[in-house]
């Protein structure tokens, strides 16, 4: 299947609806804050103007209070002639209402804060324009009225440029997260698509491909780590199916073709005791395979996590102690020694009978694989942060190149080919080991094999 073009892609990404999404809510946040802006400049700006009206109407007020009539009209007149465009205009009306002096139109109020048009001449567009004025109308003794105004024309101007400055912010904090939420969809996209490449070849037949980080953060980088260690698991099973697979029509060939050759034999027989004698070996043989049938079974039950909800506190001192005892006398017998040294009351988070059958399998894999007057030790102590459980043998030993192999189901050194089993005892090992989330080492005993079983704090009951 094609890939989608990469632009079309960013456009239709999650990332990209969600970085339109954020910069709607930014946006619209970013012009609510210069909204509330203007609003208060432009509030600001009015109660200035009032302010000055108020302080324009006490200092004319003084001047009619100390110096009359004639002092409050020279006052106005001084006032009104500070240059091209006075900031205040007047009206100065008598208790009849008629006009005094000033030049404010008689629309005026007379009394408090008020506003008016006032037609003005506009030199810019050689003719008349109008312009809004803010008023305030105050009372003076005898009747007098005096209204003092001022234009609004540097507030309207004020707030014209923050209207125009509230917009171009607005569509260009719009713009910015658009092009910052484009930009990181195309950044993870494009990462993404180094995932689904990985992915599609995965599902080819590729089963060593790993997915790139993303890179995007930790959570992301995390879920790659997770997803690749879920895919070495799926392809350390799946090898596992296939190498099982393969060993179980090699391994099992041999006594099945003993067994068909002995039953064969078993035709020609007319004595009853040959004839019941071939049976038993067939009956032995038959049972040799359903015990490497049944190993098999709990080997893949133990690596599929099998009978981890069952895990409980044991006593692994208790566990080993009993293991000793039971082959003690069996090493005995066959010409060897066992010394059995055990720390009393460590206790593991685990499944008792699968500790035993571990521990079983060591030492019966140590009694058959070392000649006579062989020493076997047995050995579980506490570390620094671990419970330590060891089955040690003065054998012959593991070369170090094939340590790992033995693991394996079924694999058997060439020097243990001529001894009996299946080479499934270490594997069994190893699975219920992972199980209970210990470390299995193979190490050299200097000479012999030394298997250590490390429980690390995970593993440890509190």
């Amino acid at each position: 299947m094609a890939a989608e073009p990469l632009r079309r892609s960013v456009l239709k990404s999650g990332t990209f609806r969600f970085a339109l999404l954020f910069a709607a809510i930014f946006a619209v946040g970013s012009l609510l804050v210069l909204i509330t802006v203007q609003q208060q400049i432009e509030n600001y700006a009015t109660a200035a103007t009032e302010g000055s009206l108020r302080n324009e109407a006490r200092i004319l007020a003084a001047e009619y209070e100390a110096l009359g009539i004639s002092g409050l009209t020279d006052a106005i007149a001084r006032h009104s002639h500070t240059g091209k465009d006075p900031q205040f205009r007047y009206r100065l009306v008598d208790d009849a209402g008629r006009l005094i002096t000033g030049d404010l139109p008689a629309a005026a109020r007379l009394d408090g804060p008020g506003t008016l048009e006032v037609r003005e001449v506009d030199v810019a567009v050689r003719g008349e324009a109008r312009e809004t004025f803010r008023t305030l109308g105050t009372p003076l003794p005898h009747g007098l009225r005096l209204v003092v105004g001022t234009d609004t024309f540097d507030v309207r101007a004020l707030m014209e440029r923050l209207r125009t400055f509230t917009l171009a912010c607005g569509l260009g904090i719009t713009l910015f997260a658009l092009i910052g939420g484009y930009f990181v969809g195309s950044l993870f996209v494009r990462r993404l698509h180094g995932v689904n490449t990985s992915v599609n070849r995965i599902m080819s037949g590729a089963l060593d491909q790993r997915l790139p980080a993303i890179g995007m953060g930790p959570e992301f980088d995390e879920l790659s780590h997770n997803l690749n260690h879920m895919l070495d698991r799926m392809q350390s099973l799946m090898e596992g199916l296939r190498q099982v697979s393969t060993d179980i029509a090699h391994d099992l060939r041999t006594p099945l073709t003993r067994l068909r050759q002995q039953l064969e034999a078993l035709r020609g027989q007319k004595s009853v005791d040959a004839y019941d004698a071939g049976i038993d070996a067939a009956l032995e043989q038959t049972d040799e395979i359903l015990a490497i049938f049944r190993a098999l079974l709990r080997i893949g039950s133990l690596e599929g996590g099998a009978g981890r909800s069952r895990l409980t506190t044991v006593d692994l001192s208790e566990i080993v102690e009993r293991v000793g005892a039971a082959y003690e006398p069996v090493v005995e017998d066959a010409g060897k020694h066992l010394r059995v040294t055990i720390e009393p009351g460590l206790h593991v988070l685990g499944d008792g009978e699968l500790l035993a059958q571990m521990f079983t399998n060591l030492v019966e894999n140590a009694l058959v694989h070392t000649p006579p007057g062989t020493a076997l030790t047995m050995a579980v102590a506490r570390s620094a942060d671990a419970i330590v459980g060891e089955v040690a043998d003065g054998g012959p030993g593991i070369p170090e190149d094939e340590r790992q192999k033995v693991l394996v189901r079924f694999y058997r050194l060439d020097a243990s080919r001529s001894t009996p089993g299946s080479g499934l005892g270490l594997s069994l090992v190893h699975a219920i080991a992972t199980l209970h989330g210990a470390d299995l080492t193979l190490a050299d005993n200097d000479p012999g094999l030394r298997v250590r079983i490390r429980f690390p704090d995970a593993a440890l009951t509190k």
